[in-house]
């Protein structure tokens, strides 16, 4: 038999309940537990008391009283009649002379009814439970129809002072109270703001160690706006706030919660302090450490940080009739036609001549193009894989190439947003703490991780202030000596743009002529996975802007085209005569040039055929005792090259990788690490008998090796391979017979 919901008397509250009361700590209630005493005059007891069994099919959210044809010497039959909590007049434990064991007394208006459990230990739990049942009903009729505010209040102090001396140990015992209260609030909105604030007060003990429910979110939500210098919002909000940071796992689930951390840092920001405030309430949340002891804190911060961004922008991003399309903004122009009048976001062309940049574009495809900017002139002829390459990238968001990016100038390739004066407020708040968030070093790389891929919509990227407020935040990125925070700088996939193609020149968010694009290059060749690979892809997209910023005499772009001709990059011969002249064209790029002259001409000496098929380095050799060697003569034919017990490092592979004929390389008890791994599995991919034990190599440098399918022979004892990369490789290399794994994780 079932009960109607909301006030039944029921095991709910029981089963779930923990109970400490006395010392004792309390089991949970399990079906099946109970047994039921029946008395069957109203108000009246009798000398014999009837015991049921054990009601096996007793349902978990009512009893019921048995039916009144059950005689007194009868022990059998079940309850029928539900009753209701509300009904319930009293409850009382037995305790007179003689009176059956571990037994309730339940008062009700048509009789009395006994329940008798099996020890005192489940008597105990029953009546807490039925006591706060009958309790939370009575604040429920009382406080859902209030007629003196005073008496409303004193009565929620008392409901809290009951929900925190209650020995149930339950998520409902705390929150019940403060579901009313927030019941109470919806349906009332007149109140004053003293009320509001008393009301606030009075259950900021329950909000300690709970979340507040959606409704009561509302409200203060509300207070945040219309009163953000009360002193609630510091004494009583922020440690709902705190907590809600450090505990909360999903918005998704509750984004009431997520709208009110976004006010209250909004109100700490009218403060007198402003920014200061908010900043020091982003350092409580970091702690006072060098390492945050929080691992929730960040991710909830950054959710909060793109929702509000996001709201700043969402009255224009609901009409996307009126937003430009990737391609449009990275063209610097937006097509006139079938545009409806703006809304308060209004987007503000720089030059209308851009809008038949298209069109044209389209024409010169098929012809050669004289591209211009405001610093080069540069004509280049397409040949057919080019030109089938471009229409191949007709119409989709894939990066321009070489033409594309000089074609459009940096001045051109925006576009200005207005915003309201409160959408402007709210990004500059939020952007601010984004930058805060970029200064903790423990956090930069769960931060970089998270901004990757751009979670920004793109009217924010088309917005010339938010882009250059957060140009900081890439700074950061690109200045950390971390793999895993500047790799995040590049785009998940091909063909999407990341904060490196945003802030190249010819991108949406360049306004500094390509400076940091030379410094995320940079760090990017320093410790890139694939450097080859990398330079390919700047070959393919980005090679305008190196020349562009090479002829400025950038001296990490002058380095840049010189491994692009040391590499064999550039297939196309006018290109490669391209970069040379724009080499020339500098002293820095000049002299950089004669040293990748003179190492070619040392390179084809080196390669010749002749020299010994064998060589070992003494114990205790350097890296330039190495480089001394390999420049005194030709090594064409060197095969087998022992480096074992040396000081050798990373620095090393620039010179193995010119060794034409190496097959097997031994690496024994020297320094060379990941970075020089990743080098070697680019160029040396005939290398068949490679030998790592007592190396710093890591992982990162280990994965590398699973291009060089030649591999028949890899010890990697005593270094930090783990089982995982140990499988990975295993499944790339089909030659690899021969493998030493002891003293690591895979052993």
């Amino acid at each position: 038999m079932s009960a109607p919901e909301g006030n039944k008397m029921g095991a709910a509250p029981c089963r779930r309940a923990l109970l400490h009361c006395n010392g004792m700590r309390y089991k949970l209630l399990q079906e099946g537990d109970i047994q039921v005493c029946v008395i069957r005059h109203p108000r009246t007891f009798l000398s014999k008391i009837l015991t049921s069994k054990f009601l096996r099919r007793w349902e978990p959210h009512h009893l019921t009283l048995a039916d009144n044809s059950l005689a007194s010497a009868t022990p059998t039959g079940y309850m029928e009649n539900s009753i209701s909590y509300s009904a319930i007049e009293d409850v009382q434990l037995l305790s007179w002379e003689n009176a059956p064991k571990y037994c309730l007394q339940l008062t009700i208006p048509g009789g009395t009814v006994l329940l008798q459990a099996a020890n005192s230990y489940l008597r105990d739990q029953w009546f807490h439970s039925l006591q706060w049942k009958k309790k939370i009903y009575k604040y429920k009729k009382v406080l859902s129809n209030p007629s003196r505010w005073e008496v409303v209040l004193k009565e929620i102090r008392t409901l809290v002072d009951m929900a925190l001396t209650s020995p149930l140990q339950d998520d409902s015992i705390h929150q019940a109270p403060l579901e009313i209260v927030s019941k109470l609030l919806s349906e009332n909105n007149n109140l004053t703001t003293q009320d509001h604030e008393s009301i606030i007060v009075a259950i900021a003990p329950l909000l300690e160690n709970n979340h507040p429910p959606p409704d009561l979110c509302e409200f203060f939500c509300k207070h945040c706006r219309e009163r953000p210098r009360s002193m609630v919002v510091i004494e009583v909000f922020t440690p709902v706030v705190q907590r809600i940071l450090k505990h909360n796992m999903d918005f998704g689930k509750c984004p009431r919660l997520r709208l009110f951390t976004q006010e209250y840092i909004l109100a700490l920001n009218e403060l007198n302090a402003g920014m200061e405030v908010v900043k020091k309430f982003i350092h409580s949340m970091h702690g006072p450490t060098g390492q945050c002891p929080h691992p929730r804190v960040l991710p909830n911060l950054v959710a909060v940080c793109l929702a509000a961004i996001y709201s700043c922008y969402e009255e224009f991003i609901n009409s996307r009739d009126n937003s430009p399309s990737l391609k449009e903004i990275r063209n610097g122009c937006q097509q006139q036609c079938d545009r409806k009048p703006n809304l308060p976001l209004r987007l503000l062309h720089t030059s209308p001549d851009l809008v038949s940049q298209e069109a044209t574009l389209t024409e010169s495809r098929l012809k050669p193009v004289i591209v211009t900017s405001n610093e080069i002139h540069v004509e280049v002829e397409r040949n057919n894989t080019a030109n089938q390459k471009m229409t191949a990238n007709v119409g989709n968001d894939s990066e321009p190439n070489l033409i594309d990016c000089l074609m459009v100038s940096p001045t051109c390739s925006t576009m200005s947003i207005e915003l309201s004066a409160q959408a402007d407020r709210i990004l500059g708040c939020y952007v601010e703490i984004l930058k805060m968030l970029s200064d903790y070093d423990d956090w930069r790389p769960a931060l970089a991780s998270l901004l990757q891929p751009i979670p920004f919509p793109k009217e924010a990227l088309a917005h010339e202030k938010f882009t250059k407020e957060l140009k900081y935040v890439i700074q950061r990125f690109a200045e950390d000596p971390r793999q895993e925070v500047h790799s995040c700088l590049l785009s998940v996939r091909a063909g999407k743009d990341g904060w490196f193609q945003l802030y190249s020149p010819g991108g949406v968010a360049c306004d500094d002529d390509g400076e940091l694009f030379a410094s995320m290059v940079h760090i990017l060749m320093g410790s890139c996975y694939k450097t080859k690979k990398f330079l390919l892809s700047l070959a393919e997209n980005k090679l305008g802007p190196c020349m562009l910023l090479a002829l400025r005499g950038n001296q990490t772009m002058v380095e840049i085209l010189c491994l692009m001709l040391e590499y064999n990059i550039i297939d196309n011969n006018d290109t490669q005569l391209q970069i040379i002249s724009t080499l020339e064209s500098t002293d820095v790029g000049k002299r950089m040039y004669e040293q990748l002259c003179d190492r070619q001409r040392e390179l084809k000496e080196l390669q010749r055929k002749g020299g010994p098929t064998r060589l070992t380095l003494p114990s205790k050799s350097t890296d330039a005792d190495l480089a001394r060697l390999l420049s005194s003569g030709s090594f064409g034919n060197l095969e087998n090259l022992s480096l074992a017990f040396t000081n050798v490092t990373s620095a090393c592979a620039e010179h193995l990788i010119k060794l034409p004929s190496l097959k097997q390389l031994n690496l024994w008890s020297t320094q060379f690490g990941d970075a020089g791994l990743r080098l070697l599995s680019e160029h040396l991919t005939m290398l068949q008998v490679l030998n790592l034990c007592e190396t710093p190599v890591t992982d990162a440098g280990l994965l590398a090796l699973s291009s060089m399918k030649s591999l028949c022979s890899l010890n990697m004892n005593s270094t930090k391979l783990s089982a995982d990369t140990y499988e990975d490789l295993k499944a790339k290399l089909p030659n690899l017979k021969e493998v030493d794994v002891r003293y690591t994780e895979a052993w």
